[in-house]
């Protein structure tokens, strides 16, 4: 029963968090509301990996709401995505590119959010197939 909810929780969360992902990439990318500006120095390869994280979190929303057994490897794909990305950042930022200091603490965050509920999906679903 709790593992359900987990499971229509965590579909929910991805989803949303994807939306909210694809808008602000899609944002940046676009130039909607004059974001560029408010987002100062952000760097190209980054807004790419988010956007193909955004896209990886609806399918994994999907994956949970529906129990597939694939989800728990699209978050894992996802998280791998996220530190080949947190790497290259750091290598660009320590050779002197321009930066937002508030991307360290976002691609951490996001790293580690992906991370837990690709972990979530493998307990839940994966493991109880």
């Amino acid at each position: 029963m709790i593992k359900k909810y987990l499971q229509k929780f965590s579909a929910v969360f991805l989803s949303a968090f994807g939306l909210i992902t694809l808008f602000l990439t899609l944002s940046i990318f676009l130039n909607l509301f004059g974001i560029r500006e408010k987002e100062g120095n952000y760097v190209l390869f980054v807004v790419i990996a988010n956007f193909v994280c955004s896209l990886l979190y609806l399918f994994a929303g999907i994956g949970f709401w529906t129990q597939k057994i694939w989800t728990s490897e699209v978050l894992i794909f996802s998280t791998v995505i996220l530190l080949i990305t947190f790497i290259a950042f750091n290598i660009y930022a320590s050779n002197g590119g321009l930066h937002e200091q508030k991307t360290y603490g976002a691609l951490i965050f996001r790293t580690s959010i992906t991370f837990a509920f690709s972990i979530i999906a493998y307990f839940s679903i994966k493991k109880s197939t």
